[in-house]
């Protein structure tokens, strides 16, 4: 069993107001109300089980833990051995048990792996008593959920790595522009909150430009930050791992620019090292060996080139030029973002060199901020689910 207990004083970033204008009413499908206001206050004597399970999940509950301990209730965080989560809970000094692991790309492994995962939590679980359980698609915490009747919330911002199979949580919280079906068996169950999931922590982010200087950035390059594809993920197409190598082979090409590569575990950061030991000794490429602030490196980036999905969404977030490598099945948030001209997708070779564009970006002197209620609008679905309240979208679809 991989067990690790994290038990230090929490020091969480807080969340105050959103970046960028909310999404119109014709690009929800379908309109939902949402809420206004937030008008639950009182969680005393309430507990909620928040189970991360995989790196970006680490800044996106912090602000969500913050507003729930506001309001009077307690937390009990686990989480699993994957990618960078460890080293994120430390960064943040998050308070958090570690169980269980990563058992790589192999379905059956990787079934075996969650009925195992949820074997180790059910003592954590049974202990914690929690009144709800939470998580952004914890399948190991939904089945153990299921055998101590503990209602369950999952969240998800990508509806093809959504399904859970035979096992449903009792409540699926997406953005809005994701279609109600997509997740859900149940439709009704389905609550929606305006924006993206990078909205909810996005806000809280301060700028600090010591990074550059740490990472021995000239403030007269051109920096790239590089985001390779997730190769374990059941959901990768081999494509996306050429296309992010002859974007690399690019970068290289310019001798203003430099590119910082971020790789999503150990193994990728050694095989990249080695692949491309030649850019590397020659300065144009970095690979580093140390966890780097991800968004604080995107705020000072002049563009993001990216496999995956959360670095796309932060970086236009805070409106950074971004180009999607990523050749899986599009979800409807990439396709949003992709139709509203805030991410470009390359889709073959050719596209690298016609569509990336290598120019400074014009940053601005701060991240903007407008309001989008994202964190208001999920807090708020959490506190009428604690409180027995049939939340303002729980109708029948029809």
């Amino acid at each position: 069993m991989s067990t690790r207990t994290f038990n230090v004083n929490a020091n969480l970033v807080a969340s105050s107001t959103p970046l960028a204008p909310p999404m119109s009413d014709r690009d929800r499908e379908p309109k939902q109300a949402i809420p206004q206001t937030t008008s639950f206050q009182n969680g005393k004597g309430r507990r909620i089980w928040i189970d991360i399970d995989n790196s970006p999940h680490v800044p996106f509950f912090l602000p969500i833990i913050e507003e729930l301990k506001k309001r009077g209730v307690e937390i009990d965080l686990t989480a699993r051995d994957m990618y960078q989560v460890c080293q994120l809970i430390e960064f943040f000094n998050l308070p958090c048990k570690v169980i269980g692991r990563h058992y790589g790309k192999n379905k059956f492994l990787k079934v075996l792996g969650t009925f195992l995962r949820a074997v180790q939590l059910v003592p954590t679980a049974a202990r914690f008593r929690p009144s709800l359980a939470l998580s952004h698609g914890s399948r190991a915490q939904i089945l153990v959920c299921k055998a101590l009747r503990i209602p369950t919330v999952m969240m998800h911002d990508y509806e093809h790595s959504a399904k859970t199979g035979f096992i449903e949580p009792d409540w699926v919280f997406t953005p809005d522009v994701i279609p109600t079906n997509a997740m859900n068996k149940r439709p009704e169950r389905t609550l929606k909150y305006p924006g993206l999931k990078e909205d909810v922590y996005v806000p809280g982010f301060v700028p600090n430009p010591q990074i550059l200087n740490e990472l021995g950035i000239s403030r007269d390059e051109i920096l790239v930050t590089l985001r390779p594809p997730a190769t374990e993920a059941h959901y990768h197409n081999p494509e996306s791992e050429e296309l992010f190598a002859e974007a690399i082979r690019f970068l290289s090409e310019n001798r203003k620019v430099r590119a910082i590569v971020l790789p999503r575990n150990a193994k990728q950061g050694v095989d990249l090292r080695r692949e491309w030991a030649e850019l590397i000794a020659r300065g144009c490429l970095m690979v580093p060996t140390s966890p780097v602030d991800g968004l604080n490196l995107i705020w000072f980036s002049d563009l993001v080139i990216s496999g995956g999905g959360t670095m796309n969404r932060e970086a236009t977030a805070l409106g950074v030029p971004v180009y999607s490598v990523f050749r899986g099945k599009m979800g409807a948030v990439d396709k949003y973002l992709a139709a509203k001209g805030r991410l470009t997708l390359i889709e073959n070779i050719k596209d690298v060199r016609t569509k990336i564009v290598l120019a400074r970006w014009n940053r601005p002197s701060q991240p903007e901020n407008s309001d989008r209620p994202a964190l208001r609008t999920i807090i708020d679905h959490i506190f009428m689910i604690l409180e027995g309240k049939c939340p303002p979208t729980f109708r029948p679809a029809l």
